[in-house]
């Protein structure tokens, strides 16, 4: 685990400002839009029987989890001051929101333990830095999106 920091620099703004960029990217936000809309599956099974590998789809589950697997890597690892990351967008929660009840059977299905380890373990630290703040708010988001 990371040191604990108790404030953003420079640096970690900088890497944010460049995060968001990469979300403006044309097939980015196209992938993001879709997933937004459309992305609410009960089941791992449900996913790779309506959305197979090599659909349009797919790639765009797999284009915006990828992602904000590697913004959660970010944090995880240190790199990324999480409070400035989540003062700045919730969106990694919706992704989380979204798959949190496949994440199990995704594991099991590759085989992976730690498939969507970094997704999760922000958005746990996120939930709970939400709820300090103001409680019931997470619920209130994940109501909503989810």
């Amino acid at each position: 685990m990371p040191p604990i920091r108790s404030q953003a620099t420079y640096d970690d703004v900088n890497l944010l400002l460049r995060l968001y960029e990469m979300r403006r990217e044309a097939r980015m936000r196209e992938a993001r839009a879709w997933f937004t809309a459309n992305f609410r599956p009960q089941s791992w099974t449900e996913v790779t029987e309506k959305w197979p590998h090599g659909s349009a789809e797919n790639a765009s589950i797999r284009q915006v989890l990828s992602y904000w697997e590697m913004v959660a890597s970010f944090v995880t690892s240190g790199v990324l001051y999480d409070e400035l990351f989540f003062e700045n967008t919730r969106e990694l929660l919706l992704c989380y929101v979204r798959i949190e009840k496949i994440i199990p059977e995704v594991r099991k299905a590759n085989n992976d333990p730690f498939a969507y380890h970094n997704l999760e373990t922000v958005a746990k630290r996120f939930i709970e830095w939400m709820n300090q703040r103001a409680q019931g708010s997470y619920e209130a988001f994940a109501k909503r999106v989810g």
